[in-house]
């Protein structure tokens, strides 16, 4: 078994790479919204905070009734319990990621995690 995975995929409007990467502690997704368009259901999660980026286009997020305008290059951390729904400009789609992890699980990054050879 290899200590990497490598995907490829066609543009598609969700791409989740929990099972194509064999990820073990995230779920991350590639989204896209069509102009006008929303994701059709307001959401939160049990225990999974989700960072969101832009990768181009523009819409809104509506989190807990509150409207966050979003552009190209925004991130943003939405908490587990919060209410979350996503919609596009009505005059061109948004791109995201999406990266979906248990909150409060992070024990270690970058530096303390690293281990220099």
């Amino acid at each position: 078994m290899s200590n990497y995975m490598k995907v490829s995929f066609e543009d598609a409007p969700r791409v989740e790479l929990h099972e194509k990467l064999g990820l073990t502690g995230a779920e991350i997704s590639c989204n896209t919204l069509p102009a006008g368009s929303s994701v059709p259901f307001v959401h939160s999660h049990k225990q999974n905070e989700e960072v969101y980026y832009i990768l181009s286009g523009s819409g809104k997020a509506v989190i807990d009734g509150k409207e966050v305008n979003l552009i190209q290059g925004d991130w943003v951390r939405i908490s587990p319990k919060a209410k979350r729904q996503f919609f596009a400009a009505q005059d061109n789609p948004i791109s995201y990621i999406c990266i979906q992890v248990k909150e409060n699980s992070l024990e270690g990054f970058t530096q303390t995690d690293a281990i220099i050879k």
